[in-house]
């Protein structure tokens, strides 16, 4: 907008006006519409462009940038309410039916000024501000014909500061989206601290379908994700939160890599279906209003984190793989089987399983940080591998990530970048082994107290005795209905972690428990209810010999 107003008073001085400004209403300068307005008195404008010729006085006026005073409503500025030019003869005559203080007058009226012509920004039905032009060297006065050639300039004028207008609310708005759809840029979690930082192409709206994720899991564990939604703008930023949506709705199930990918495939064929019928149902559907396309050019890559067994479980859907950083040594790019990007289906997603060690970092990114307009890739892939081999030498576990991430990430990113990019950096933080106890017991009822007592015993280690009354009732109620309808061997695990204490009994079966309300004529089914009451959380997952039933209590206070 600014650039439109600046080139046309650049266009009317010197030959046509000695002096022009353009001042435009303060809601278009941030992309919205103007109000409709019936007097001039309500008008609030900001001055946003001026040129004058050599020699013109006007120190005084209002520079750019600044706000107009308010002007009363009066006979001379009507027509601009309504869409016409105000020519004025004889600026002495201006200047008394203003009706302006001396004082707001200056910043009006250039002195020494004989003649003007005002005229709206007019589009679409709306004034989106005013174009006014001063003579005072040039001999003769606005004519009619000025007035008219003025007005047919401004009104193409008015059209691009328009369409300028109406992209930076779309701008703002699929900025806003997209940021909100984001995690915090820097997160704490149990299993690692990470920090991710997103910036868009400098095409098209600016905003598009990459993002990142991380995903707090059940026992400890943390998800990252990162994909690429294909596109710019609005469309590719709702596709995309599509996606992360399902992405999380996902995880909350706890499934592996390969089976959320597999599932997240299905969706996205579910939405290939849902365009399909909408184009059938509505042939005249203009293609701006469908959103669904976006989803098809997607690409995704899903990775699990265990801090008990430091071991990471990773899938790809079409997405670049990680790049793991051990301490001490070069970055390497992990060798992952690559899956077909999103909405292909049919084609299973291969896990990849790995270590990593204390201290590691990972990298996830999306390919516009890698990718340059007429480069190869793999140079973009060596470049973040250089960039995360200094950072790594030069960083100690006391600088912050958030630091790291970006100096990578303006490190490597290509200087004209064809694409949005992400880059998602995780410090990996493993348990201690005195973090985590774990038994094994047999099938048999009688060993329930064993078990009890065995959990009693370590929280008494743990120095957490007061969590001893409901861990020791919740071990015992999970414990007791493994053996009684799954059979056994029997798992139990206690996990403590700053602020959480986890209880895990796992068994051979793969039937998920189901929480119900036992009637008072019921001799049992009043376990499960009675472990949701006494912890903050709890939940079921497959594994891959059974399932595994967890538990969280906080530690520092008592359940509210």
């Amino acid at each position: 907008m600014t650039e439109t107003a600046q080139a046309l008073v650049n266009l009317l001085v010197p030959d046509f006006a000695d002096l022009a400004t353009v001042d435009l209403a303060e809601p278009v300068l941030v992309g919205d519409e103007p109000p409709h307005l019936e007097a001039s008195g309500d008008v609030r404008l900001r001055r946003t462009a001026a040129a004058q010729s050599p020699g013109i006085s006007a120190e005084e006026l209002l520079p750019v940038g600044e706000a107009l005073p308010p002007v009363p409503d009066s006979e001379v500025m009507r027509p601009l309410m309504e869409g016409r030019p105000v020519l004025v003869s004889d600026v002495a005559v201006l200047r008394a039916s203003l009706g302006v203080d001396p004082e707001s007058l200056r910043l009006f009226v250039p002195s020494g000024a004989h003649s003007s012509v005002a005229v709206p920004l007019y589009a679409r039905g709306l004034i989106l501000g005013c174009v006014t032009v001063w003579r005072s060297q040039l001999p003769s006065v606005f004519s009619e014909e000025d007035a008219a050639l003025l007005h047919d300039l401004a009104s193409r004028a008015a059209l691009g500061v328009d369409n300028a207008r109406r992209y930076t609310r779309e701008h703002r708005s699929a900025v806003a989206l997209q940021r909100s759809l984001l995690p915090h840029s820097a997160l704490n979690v149990a299993a690692a601290d990470t920090a991710g930082v997103y910036q868009p192409a400098g095409g098209g709206v600016g905003v598009g379908g990459d993002w990142f994720d991380v995903i707090a899991l059940s026992s400890l564990r943390v998800a990252f994700v990162v994909g690429d939604v294909v596109g710019h703008g609005l469309e590719a930023t709702a596709a995309m939160a599509r996606l992360r949506t399902a992405v999380q709705t996902l995880a909350d199930l706890d499934l592996d890599p390969g089976e959320l990918l597999t599932h997240l495939d299905d969706l996205v064929l579910g939405f290939s279906d849902e365009q399909t019928a909408g184009e059938s149902g509505s042939e005249r559907s203009e293609p701006s209003e469908r959103s669904e396309p976006a989803v098809l050019g997607a690409t995704c890559l899903y990775a699990v984190y265990d801090p008990v067994t430091r071991r990471c479980a990773a899938a790809t859907a079409g997405h670049p793989p990680p790049i793991l950083l051990p301490p001490g040594e070069e970055p390497v790019s992990l060798g992952m089987v690559p899956g077909p990007p999103l909405g292909v289906g049919g084609v299973p997603f291969e896990v990849t399983e790995f270590g990593v060690r204390p201290g590691s970092m990972l990298a996830f990114f999306t390919d516009g940080l890698v990718e340059s307009r007429g480069g190869d890739i793999e140079e973009g892939m060596e470049r973040l591998k250089v960039s995360l081999a200094e950072a790594g030498a030069g960083a100690g576990p006391s600088r912050p990530l958030g630091g790291i991430s970006q100096s990578v990430f303006d490190e490597v990113r290509p200087q004209a970048p064809v694409d949005d990019a992400a880059l998602l950096l995780a410090r990996i933080r493993p348990l201690s082994p005195d973090q985590v106890a774990e038994w094994e017991l047999e099938p048999d009822l009688s060993l329930v107290a064993h078990a009890r007592e065995l959990v009693v015993g370590r929280l008494s280690d743990w120095q957490l005795e007061e969590l001893g009354f409901v861990t020791e009732l919740v071990a015992s109620e999970l414990v007791t209905n493994a053996i009684r309808y799954a059979g056994g061997p029997v798992g139990l695990r206690l996990i403590r972690d700053r602020g959480v204490l986890v209880c895990e009994v796992s068994d051979p079966s793969s039937t998920q428990p189901r929480l119900r309300r036992a009637r008072e004529t019921d001799e049992g089914g009043r376990g499960l209810f009675l472990v949701a009451q006494l912890t903050d959380r709890w939940g079921s997952r497959f594994t891959r010999t059974g399932k595994t039933i967890w538990t969280e209590q906080p530690i520092g206070g008592p359940l509210v």
